[in-house]
């Protein structure tokens, strides 16, 4: 059995009410918590104790981050919980400073971790996956999901946690296709923590 910290990354915005966050998050928690797993779910645009998501990542074998892709990146909200907890944990909870010492000042930034376990990135976007991956789609010139989320990786990376590959589900303001997404997002969890239990979802009205 092991210990899984679910991180909603959503904020609320008029546009993104978060119920599709939420309906991959009440999926995930099933999914784990099929298997025997603990769960625990932090909802960081709601009020949270820095200690206790310190310890929470402490306790963790496994990290998701449920979360949107807002304006290439992740939203306020998840960045401020970022700032508030990783650097609080840099007294030595999460990683040991930054890596550097006096000896060798200019060596081995990033890499006092103080961390392990897996982590796994579960995102949601609007733009369609032909967008990635392809230098003739303009805007993104080639960049595939992992890239455009480099900043992710590497603080998932500054505390000590190895990637499970990324899940992505596209288009959902446009042209949502949930229950495929859901098909896939069982599929994906599965080949990576596991057979399917009995998780059911509905298809209703997300954003």
């Amino acid at each position: 059995m092991s210990n899984v910290f679910i991180i909603n990354g959503h904020a609320h915005h008029p546009m993104s009410p978060g119920t599709l966050t939420d309906a991959f998050v009440q999926r995930a928690r099933a999914f784990f918590a099929g298997h025997g797993h603990d769960v625990e779910v932090t909802e960081v645009a709601q009020p949270y104790d820095i200690d206790a998501e310190i310890e929470k990542l402490q306790r963790a074998d496994i990290v998701l981050l449920q979360a949107p892709v807002n304006w290439m990146g992740v939203s306020w909200a998840l960045k401020k919980y970022i700032d508030d907890v990783w650097t609080q944990g840099m007294m030595g909870e999460l990683s040991g400073g930054d890596g550097r010492t006096a000896e060798a000042p200019t060596k081995n930034y990033g890499l006092a971790p103080r961390l392990s376990g897996t982590y796994m990135m579960s995102l949601t976007g609007n733009a369609p996956a032909e967008a990635f991956g392809d230098p003739a789609e303009e805007f993104f010139a080639g960049l595939s999901e992992d890239e455009l989320m480099r900043p992710m990786h590497l603080n998932f990376k500054w505390i000590g946690l190895s990637p499970a590959p990324t899940f992505m589900a596209y288009d959902v303001l446009k042209n949502p296709d949930v229950e495929n997404d859901f098909a896939r997002f069982d599929a994906h969890l599965a080949a990576h923590f596991g057979p399917v239990p009995n998780v059911t979802g509905s298809a209703r009205s997300f954003a």
